[in-house]
């Protein structure tokens, strides 16, 4: 018995690339003399490695981090290996083997894993150097430590951990990571993540690590009317329904007809990254106009009021609102988790 092809796919995800390299390309403006690489890290920001990395590759992009190492295979099918990083940096003898094996570059992050990265011959790598936010990184005080000072440090980079507000702590990790380059050399420094480019030149120093932007996320106001909308969420009717006065709709029947109307199951739900908490009061769309949802969203589906638009039919797709930074203020899921939650049931193109 011959099985026949894969039926296609209930959810969709049109990726605009125009917009993902125009966004790209805005954010290296921003960042002046600096090169700009690309945070391609959690698939893409969830947007998919694979669709992301060629389009910001062709649009310039030369440097691309991932955080595991399980993420290098995805972006090493589009770019060779010395311009990939990992985040996590080396804890153990087996990572450190696949880094030398594959010419990827860890990211040392601790004494220890200098020790590890040493030990295993060494080679280039890059340096986190902690200089606020207290999550990975050595201490400015370690970098006398005799294997940090046997490392063949590339990049010397750190991390800020409140970009996206106007806070002193801004200014004090800056002036920390000046310091840390007047003690240790590198070929370059890289302190900004997205949010850290729109903070000024001062931030930029060699090389800018834009993530969340990339992808349409406004992380300071100053990006707003620079960075456009690249995913496009839609998922298909499944079923359509006409109900009456009284009729209850999904679980524990928080929603009662109060008149007859037309709903239509959708395929699209949690696992999906549409949350409960971007139900009420929220609506879908087909064709500019909005469709309500109706009760609560399940796992795998959401009950919509289609009234409306009652050519609707099983197999039409409706759109799924994803402006993110709008999305943020009314759902309280940030930027990062609306993108990162996205589910590997979408198909991507």
């Amino acid at each position: 018995m011959t099985i026949p092809d894969l039926p296609p796919a209930t959810l969709r995800l049109r990726i605009d690339a125009q917009a993902l390299a125009a966004n790209w390309r805005a954010l290296d403006t921003m960042s002046g003399s600096a090169s700009t690489g690309a945070a391609v890290k959690a698939d893409g920001y969830g947007v998919g490695a694979e669709q992301v990395v060629p389009v910001l590759r062709d649009a310039g992009a030369r440097h691309f981090f991932v955080a595991h190492w399980s993420e290098v295979p995805a972006v090493l099918r589009h770019v060779p290996a010395s311009q990939v990083s990992v985040l996590h940096g080396v804890i153990s003898d087996r990572e450190a083997a696949f880094a030398r094996a594959t010419g990827v570059t860890p990211v040392i992050n601790s004494v220890e894993q200098a020790a590890i990265w040493n030990a295993a011959g060494g080679g280039a790598c890059h340096l986190m150097v902690d200089s606020g936010i207290n999550r990975l990184g050595i201490r400015p005080s370690e970098l006398g430590e005799g294997a940090i000072e046997r490392l063949q440090v590339d990049i010397l980079m750190s991390h800020l951990a409140s970009a996206d507000e106007d806070t002193a702590q801004n200014r004090d990790q800056l002036e920390v990571f000046r310091t840390v380059t007047l003690h240790k050399s590198a070929r370059a420094y890289s302190l900004a993540n997205s949010a850290g480019i729109a903070l000024g030149p001062d931030y930029a120093f060699d090389l800018t690590r834009p993530g969340l932007s990339l992808y349409g996320g406004i992380a300071r106001p100053e990006l707003a009317g620079r960075i456009s909308q690249v995913v496009y969420p839609e998922a298909a009717v499944l079923q359509a329904h006409d109900l009456q006065a009284g009729d209850k709709v999904g679980y524990n029947a928080i929603y009662t007809a109060s008149a007859p109307i037309r709903t239509a199951t959708i395929s699209l739900g949690y696992a999906d990254g549409f949350l409960r908490c971007r139900g009420p009061g929220a609506a879908l769309q087909h064709e500019g106009r909005e469709l309500p949802i109706l009760g609560r969203v399940s796992m795998d589906m959401v009950v919509i009021d289609c009234t409306g638009s009652p050519e609707l039919k099983n197999g039409d797709f409706v759109q799924v609102p994803f402006d993110i930074h709008a999305l943020s203020m009314t759902s309280k899921m940030s930027q990062y988790e609306l993108l990162t939650s996205l589910g590997k049931r979408f198909s991507r193109n």
